[in-house]
């Protein structure tokens, strides 16, 4: 059984419903495609459309989970977020206005309002500094203490991520600590700048199944405490039910289904989706009639397919077992329901709910 020292935070509870989404967005992708140009053998280029017409929008006091498996492109669009890469088309909005990598000031300025959480908390620290190294350079980059409060605000910081005492963290170095407290040290690096936005990229598929829940808990009480915005992006879909208040579903670049998180889990549209929860072991949860998985009578679901060839229409269709001939000719639009879920299916062209 997982272990919870953040005061049994139950992440699901904070709800705040259908009006949160009058809220404009802090952070938005629109549109956003990213191709990258790969180089061979002899001289010979190919390119990864590894991202399609992805838009996501990321709002103050909002838990957003992107869910997919390795490769589907999730990375790749917190990236965008994080402005590593310059989008092929679309663009990134912070605050409704478009941004762009940059350097310097502009940068400084971007990144004091979002800042990633990585998935490896040991290669994210630099190895041969302390903690208080790691948060002491954050705060003096951006400014955000003096000389005469900057002990006092590192300790606040390691307070704040349940490092206590925290005299006994801020002198060790990374090796010292256990991966779950390495992953709060980055969480407080993040927070060192005071962002709207976080990014978490996978931030606890690299710990002890002991420890993961602890992190989650406390990405939620932060979400609470701070009002931030956040991303949270994971392979696992049980624990995207657990922390978000919504759901969006990747498969190979394209996004295939979203909405609310238990309309996501309790009702799945997608065919991608229901193998995500056929994957997922939960007894409470049946996904067809009978509680057999769309996918009994598929003796293997396939693979993913190359990003650099990939199938036309909808990249899914060869793994799918509904899979018509609309599938592999192009990709559905999008079919809105009343619930706020929304699909990119061809079993649903009108729009009625499965």
């Amino acid at each position: 059984m997982l272990s919870d020292t953040d005061g049994g935070v139950d992440a699901r509870a904070h709800d705040r419903g259908p009006e949160a989404g009058a809220e404009p967005p802090v952070l938005e992708a629109v549109d956003v495609t990213m191709h990258f140009t790969v180089r061979g053998g002899l001289g010979r280029t190919s390119t990864v459309r590894a991202l399609e017409h992805a838009s996501l929008q990321l709002r103050r006091g909002r838990i957003v989970a992107l869910v997919g498996e390795s490769g589907s492109g999730k990375t790749t669009l917190a990236r965008l977020f994080a402005l590593m890469y310059t989008p092929t088309s679309g663009e990134i909005r912070l605050r409704g206005k478009a941004v762009a990598p940059g350097r310097g000031r502009a940068a400084r300025e971007y990144y004091s309002e979002v800042q990633m959480v990585f998935q490896d908390p040991f290669a994210s620290l630099n190895s041969m500094h302390t903690v208080r190294h790691n948060l002491r350079r954050a705060l003096l980059i951006h400014g955000r203490a003096g000389k005469n409060d900057i002990e006092e605000r590192m300790l606040d910081l390691l307070e704040r991520v349940s490092l206590t005492p925290t005299k006994d963290f801020i002198d060790k170095l990374p090796h010292e600590l256990s991966g779950g407290q390495r992953q709060r040290v980055a969480i407080a690096r993040a927070l060192a700048v005071g962002p709207k936005v976080i990014l978490g990229d996978e931030p606890i598929s690299m710990l002890d199944v002991s420890m993961r829940l602890d992190i989650l808990n406390l990405l939620a009480r932060l979400r609470d405490e701070e009002e931030l915005a956040l991303l949270y992006i994971t392979h696992d879909i049980a624990s995207a039910r657990y922390l978000a208040e919504e759901i969006h579903v990747m498969y190979a670049g394209q996004m295939v289904e979203g909405g609310p998180a238990e309309e996501i889990i309790q009702n799945p549209q997608h065919p991608y989706t229901r193998l995500l929860l056929d994957a997922s072991p939960d007894p409470a949860r049946t996904v067809t009639a009978g509680g057999s998985s769309v996918f009994a009578d598929v003796e293997d679901s396939g693979e993913p397919p190359n990003l650099a060839a990939p199938p036309p229409g909808c990249r899914f269709h060869p793994r799918c077992p509904f899979a018509t001939d609309d599938c592999r000719r192009a990709f559905p639009a999008r079919t809105e329901h009343p619930t706020g879920q929304w699909v990119h299916c061809w079993l649903y062209p009108s729009g009625a709910s499965a």
